[in-house]
């Protein structure tokens, strides 16, 4: 698991770890949190909106102003909101994924927890969060907080990174193993 040293040595990291500085002061974690889950819900289900972050060939006043818009009808915390449009005026929106990683990252290890990235092909339930929480706390010994996102291409199944430690078992993976072995 990278440490906070670890996280401050890429860009999107530094960027992270100013915005979860201010929280932290402002004992807004949680809250700030909350909103970059739903930055990242939004990118996941806009394509406009994914498009505003990643295109070169949009200003740093219409990405501010589009971003500011977002975090309006999103009803972000006003931390979130602030740390958007400083993203926005430096042109760093293609690194809002990599931030909010990082900051959940970074909450975690504060509540002393551990993160693990769970890519599912299908958007899992409530009940199956929590059962999945419950196997990685005892997987691993401690509490578990999941970044979730989907990834049709899985077709099924899961695939989880904790650390440098990855668990595969979807379905994809099983059909090209199954399909390697049987080239011989």
């Amino acid at each position: 698991m990278e440490t906070s040293g670890g996280i401050q040595a890429s860009l999107s990291g530094r960027y992270a770890t100013a915005l979860f500085e201010l929280a932290r002061e402002t004992k807004a974690i949680d809250t700030v949190e909350a909103s970059l889950a739903t930055v990242r819900a939004a990118l996941d289900q806009s394509d406009d909106f994914k498009r505003l972050t990643q295109s070169p060939l949009v200003s740093r006043k219409d990405a501010a102003n589009a971003t500011a818009a977002v975090a309006d009808e999103l009803g972000l915390d006003a931390t979130t909101r602030k740390f958007l449009g400083v993203l926005a005026d430096n042109r760093r929106l293609s690194q809002l994924p990599a931030v909010i990683r990082a900051f959940r990252e970074l909450a975690a290890n504060f509540r002393g927890e551990t993160t693990a990235e769970v890519a599912s092909a299908h958007p899992l339930s409530d009940d199956q969060v929590d059962a999945l929480k419950q196997q990685l706390r005892t997987r691993v010994g401690r509490d578990v907080s999941v970044d979730l996102t989907v990834d049709p291409s899985l077709l099924g199944g899961l695939v989880v990174r904790i650390g440098s430690q990855m668990i595969d078992s979807s379905i994809k993976t099983r059909l090209n193993t199954l399909a390697h072995a049987m080239k011989g």
